[in-house]
């Protein structure tokens, strides 16, 4: 991962202010025959407003995933490099989930991967970390593409706790 450049060149996404719950849905695997299960909250934590994902990720029944996700509309005269996070977790790793025009079907998306820990810390993944899901998508994705962002506890079976204070673009 990379720093961040100057705070004059970032754009918040998020910062759970006004009426975060109006912006953001809970998915899980159910949706496909999964059993994981889980929700989000808005809460005060540590003096911030946060948005809380929690549950229980189960790879039984081929599912595998819980997942907060919102639309994005990014402006398209700027060239943003990345997103930046300001989390703190369980100690798992978690995964960022952008769908763009190109990702018609559900289980099409860009994946980029970032860890957890017990400490507020911000996380840095560029554009260039996200992987496709599919070989019928573009190789890479850019901030115009970006649609939907989601944060995913996915893949294997465990205990998700990821709290979010900001989410920007850099």
């Amino acid at each position: 991962m990379q720093a961040p450049t100057a705070l004059a060149d970032q754009f918040v996404v998020e910062d759970f202010s006004g009426d975060p719950l109006s912006r953001w849905e809970f998915i899980a695997d159910g949706v496909m025959g999964g059993v994981s299960q889980g929700d989000i909250q808005f809460d005060r934590v540590d003096e911030r407003t946060v948005m809380t994902l929690s549950g229980t990720v189960s790879t039984e029944n081929n599912g595998g995933f819980i997942q907060a996700r919102r639309a994005l509309s990014v402006d398209k005269s700027r060239d943003y490099r990345g997103i930046i996070l300001t989390v703190k977790g369980n100690g798992e790793e978690y995964f960022l989930h952008l769908r763009s025009f190109w990702t018609l079907l559900p289980w099409q998306y860009y994946q980029a991967g970032f860890k957890t820990d017990s400490d507020w810390q911000e996380v840095t993944v560029p554009f260039s970390a996200f992987n496709r899901s599919s070989r019928v998508l573009p190789k890479s994705i850019t901030s115009e593409d970006i649609q939907s962002l989601g944060v995913v506890a996915f893949g294997r079976d465990h205990e998700a706790s990821i709290s979010i204070s900001e989410i920007r673009l850099y």
